[in-house]
């Protein structure tokens, strides 16, 4: 239970303990916490009406939510959510604005790309200031001390995991890439023991095959280590050891720089390890 004492007095913590009850929450709630983990500048700027809209939730689900993270209302809660905004530096969406506004005569092309430019450099910003090198180290040498490695991402992340696949390739490392063709990604992982490792890659709205793979994995005691962008993604339920990685977007497409840093770490990481 939390008191007055423990309440989450900065973002950091107070996700912290989303995380933590996220998932003993009843389903309306669970709903809002990962609702707010996904969409924190909504809840800073939001009326508890278009939240609540957003969040698919009746106003008054709002107020129990922040009372069950021990806050006495949502205004107390929501001042969590904008103190977060003010310590950032210059918001993302201010600069893309700015840069509209004073490119105006500049190329379309031009504006894209340095619309694209800042998506990218955010991206890996924001994913350099919460990635813990404890986390990191654990995924290294529990892939650098697998036989196999299975390779999952499809969609959206199959230029990451082909990239990984393609770098293990030149650096001498077992691997399988399980890119579904043929149907046969799940007769692929059959293959694999607890001596392996999967390294899955996934985000919203998740490829379906690839959350199907890395359940089988799981259920096949296959340790898995996931890449993804949410404490509630079904990948993160599922692994041993997860990263959350939350790229901007730039005209509704978002970035993969980040993705691919650390893909690129835990790969070249691994090769390190083993020759050590």
């Amino acid at each position: 239970m939390t008191t007055a004492d423990t309440t989450p007095r900065d973002f950091a913590a107070l996700k912290a303990l989303i995380i933590e009850r996220g998932k003993t929450l009843p389903k309306r709630l669970s709903q809002i916490a990962a609702f707010a983990l996904d969409h924190p500048d909504d809840i800073a700027f939001g009326t508890v009406a278009s939240i609540a809209e957003q969040a698919q939730v009746q106003p008054s689900s709002l107020i129990r939510f922040s009372q069950a993270m021990g806050y006495q209302g949502f205004s107390e809660l929501q001042e969590i959510f904008r103190a977060r905004l003010r310590d950032r530096v210059p918001n993302y969406e201010e600069r893309i604005a700015q840069l509209r506004e004073h490119a105006k005569s500049a190329s379309k092309a031009h504006i894209l790309f340095e619309g694209f430019s800042e998506a990218a450099q955010k991206s890996i910003a924001d994913l350099g200031s919460k990635l813990e090198a404890g986390t990191l180290d654990k995924a290294v040498a529990r892939l650098a001390a697998a036989q196999t490695i299975y390779i999952v991402g499809l969609r959206r992340s199959f230029p990451i995991s082909s990239y990984v696949a393609y770098a293990f390739g030149k650096l001498g490392i077992r691997h399988v890439l399980i890119d579904g063709l043929g149907g046969l990604a799940s007769n692929d992982l059959t293959f694999a023991t607890p001596k392996d490792a999967v390294l899955a890659v996934s985000f919203t709205p998740y490829a379906s095959e690839t959350v199907t793979l890395v359940t089988q994995a799981a259920r096949m005691h296959v340790p898995v280590i996931a890449i993804t962008d949410s404490a509630f993604s079904p990948l993160a339920r599922d692994a041993e050891i997860w990263f959350e990685v939350a790229e901007a977007n730039f005209e509704g497409f978002r970035s993969l720089a980040a993705t691919l840093a650390l893909a690129m770490t835990l790969t070249v990481a691994v090769a390190e390890k083993r020759g050590s």
